[in-house]
């Protein structure tokens, strides 16, 4: 690392500690920025870094809400609004135990420099709250919901910061949340994305993310000649992102084998068909059962509880193609990339945000195989968001046909935005390289063409 970068990480440690999530998003990028430093002198005069790893706003209230048996409980309530030199802040709601201020700084951090690759003109924000939706009753998720927005409305606008939805918050937790927005905003307004068809929200967009990642996996694949059918997948997850990556891939005739959630995986060699994957959909979305069932409904298929002790995820040692992380930040280590590699995956293409440590990246890049970051393969979520915006805007609705067609080429342009920035600044084939830079450009022109702000 060049003497510039080494200081100015050394800065970010100092003024944010305990947050080695955000550490890890900042060191990645900045990692990528010394090739673009080299040659733009003009981005570190004006301090352009250290301005965009500074969170515009930063908001941070309690929640207080009621449970079924009447005892009162506290939570934490965030919003991170990092960038808007491009569009109003934009980004998930993550609802979790583990989060905390440096998970959501990593989040917003990361989501800059991926809407910005969608093209469509969005900043990047994030937020959400320590409060564990499951176990919890529809009544119990409302009263929280509406304790949550009843401080975060007066921050938040269809121009100024438009949250969507993320772990722990789907179609009931945005239904909640935009009902009290209305209620004390007294508006109607795109002020959220995920909305339900009914009222506002966009075809595809339940799918968008898991779609995108395997499309932008379809476009890497192109660049050496090759297709996704007849692969054989590896899945992380099994919520909105693996429900859909494998819907997607069983449509373009690969097949995948595993999904997971936060007690173990499942394997089955057979592949998850339509039939299986509806059953899960089931299962996650309406009963809200644990993966290992699927071990209990499926003839031939095993259920491994996950043993934090192993130092790695067994999910990876199995023989693939492809792989999909689509549950959670760092779930492939050093060694988990290593397994990949072992086991024959020549394709990662990243579903969650960040699912991949610092090392096994190094693993992946190392390797030559077609890696995708999370801020280039998992954009399809956010631009489809982006575009159920613009709907919103329009007081119009696109068909299916529309949005998907739409989605297909912001992901083939992102892919190509990556190449051209990969190519352009010395790194052929590094879509880590070409993912950063061709954010950070678009970002950092717009922060120059504005002034000190």
């Amino acid at each position: 690392m060049s003497e510039y970068v080494q200081q100015l990480m050394a800065d970010v440690v100092a003024k944010n500690p305990s947050e080695p999530e955000f550490h890890q998003a900042v060191h990645e990028v900045v990692e990528s920025l010394e090739l673009v430093f080299e040659r733009h002198p003009e981005y570190r005069s004006a301090r352009i870094l250290e301005r965009a790893v500074e969170p515009e706003r930063v908001l941070m209230f309690r929640v207080p809400w009621m449970d079924d048996r009447g005892d009162v409980q506290v939570n934490r309530g965030f919003r991170i609004e990092m960038n808007s030199a491009i569009g109003p802040y934009k980004g998930g709601l993550r609802f979790h135990p583990s989060v905390n201020l440096g998970i959501l700084k990593f989040l917003a951090f990361e989501q800059v420099f991926k809407n910005a690759l969608t093209t469509l003109p969005m900043g990047g924000g994030k937020g959400g709250s320590d409060f564990n939706p499951k176990g919890r009753s529809d009544a119990e998720v409302m009263r929280f919901c509406q304790s949550f927005m009843t401080e975060l409305y007066r921050h938040i606008g269809p121009n100024t910061d438009v949250p969507a939805g993320d772990i722990g918050v789907g179609g009931r937790e945005i239904g909640y949340l935009f009902g009290q927005y209305k209620r004390l905003a007294n508006e109607f307004s795109g002020v959220l994305t995920g909305k339900g068809l009914g009222w506002g929200g966009s075809l595809i967009r339940p799918e968008a993310t898991g779609y995108g990642a395997v499309c932008f996996a379809c476009e890497m694949l192109k660049t050496r000649g090759q297709e996704l059918s007849g692969r054989t997948c590896l899945v992380s997850g099994s919520g909105n992102v693996a429900q859909y990556t494998v819907e997607k891939l069983n449509e373009l005739g690969a097949k995948a084998v595993t999904l997971s959630d936060s007690s173990g995986y499942v394997y089955d060699p057979e592949g998850i068909d339509p039939e299986k994957l509806a059953w899960v959909m089931q299962l996650k979305n309406v009963r809200r059962g644990r993966i290992s069932e699927y071990a209990e409904y499926v003839r031939g298929a095993k259920f491994t509880p996950f043993d934090p002790s192993l130092g790695h995820n067994p999910l990876w040692t199995h023989e693939a193609d492809c792989a999909f992380p689509s549950a959670t930040q760092n779930e492939i280590n050093e060694q988990d990339a290593k397994n990949l590699i072992k086991g024959g995956v020549t394709v990662v293409s990243e579903g969650a945000n960040m699912p991949t440590t610092a090392q096994g990246v190094s693993v992946f890049l190392q390797s030559k195989i077609l890696y995708a970051p999370g801020k280039a393969a998992n954009a399809g979520g956010v631009a489809v968001s982006g575009l159920e915006m613009a709907q919103n805007s329009m007081r119009y609705g696109w068909t299916r046909d529309e949005v998907d067609t739409r989605l297909q080429m912001i992901m083939s342009d992102i892919h190509t935005s990556c190449v051209t920035a990969g190519e352009r600044f010395g790194t052929p084939g590094n879509y880590v390289n070409g993912a950063n830079i061709a954010g950070f450009l678009k970002v950092a022109d717009a922060m120059i063409d504005q002034g000190l702000v």
